[in-house]
């Protein structure tokens, strides 16, 4: 229903939409026609998105800068009234995020920042928005920006895999509900691979070889939800969409076989696993 939604216009609102793949989303969303709602934390940094992305919109295509704490319901309600006083709704990406280090035994306070802006920063986006904008029967998508380590959830950051992980859950359920309430509206789990960002550029001053610029992350979840993909893994120059799903399958398989948690970091398993992903 992406196509759909376009094609009727309006506005596309994102989170975390000041930077990296939210802002490359939003530049994106306004050279198709759509008018944007950035948000973000107040700051320079959404002001000066803002006025990049002005120079790209229609001329009757309104930009607007919101500042934003997504862990906060009012102030996604807020940012809710504020869109649907300036139009209607075609494109819902809650993309905000962050990482903070933490352990299974260790750094409660990571945890809790985490789940508040990664899974509840989601939730609060769709309880804000979409009940108006089912009611308003056009055509529109949702999309909700997971991580690969919501999915297989590999050793090293128990609190934000938890955080991911409970996205992925909630856009199923969302993708779910809205067919049964027989509402025009898709929803996609958007899953970047490795992408160069401003975080990442903060301690990698050079892009790696490896890593997708944030471009062409949004440009690969464009394209596959104009053909109606729910799941949009990206790849990147070192993981191939082939390598992400025997991942997959390999972490389904843990439950299957009854195999030890997390056995494809587990040394038992190394040589299985190997071949596995080679197969």
């Amino acid at each position: 229903m992406y196509t759909d939604a376009v094609a009727a216009g309006g506005l596309a609102v994102v989170t975390g939409g000041a930077s990296g793949v939210g802002f490359a989303a939003a530049e994106r969303f306004a050279q198709a026609g759509l008018g944007v709602v950035l948000a973000d934390l107040p700051g320079d940094a959404l002001e000066q998105a803002a006025e990049r992305l002005r120079s790209l919109a229609a001329a009757n295509a309104p930009v607007l800068a919101v500042p934003t704490d997504v862990s906060k319901a009012q102030d996604l309600a807020a940012l809710a009234d504020a869109a649907f006083d300036a139009g209607d709704v075609a494109v819902l990406m809650n993309n905000a995020g962050i990482a903070r280090p933490s352990g299974s035994w260790e750094n409660p306070d990571a945890w809790r920042a985490m789940i508040e802006v990664n899974l509840f920063g989601v939730l609060n986006g769709v309880q804000a928005f979409l009940p108006r904008m089912i009611a308003a029967a056009r055509p529109a998508a949702v999309v909700n920006t997971g991580s690969k380590q919501g999915i297989t959830t590999p050793p090293g950051n128990p609190g934000y895999n938890v955080s991911k992980a409970g996205v992925k859950v909630l856009t199923e359920m969302l993708a779910h509900d809205l067919r049964q309430a027989e509402a025009p509206i898709s929803a996609h789990l958007f899953v970047p691979g490795f992408t160069y960002t401003a975080m990442i550029a903060s301690f990698m001053p050079e892009k790696p070889a490896a890593a997708w610029t944030s471009e062409q992350t949004v440009d690969h979840l464009l394209t596959r939800m104009a053909a109606g993909d729910f799941y949009i893994l990206c790849p990147d120059n070192d993981v191939t969409p082939e390598r992400d799903q025997r991942r997959v399958a390999w972490a389904l398989g843990d439950i299957l076989e009854n195999r030890p948690a997390l056995s494809r970091w587990h040394p038992d398993y190394a040589d299985a696993f190997a071949a596995f992903e080679k197969s």
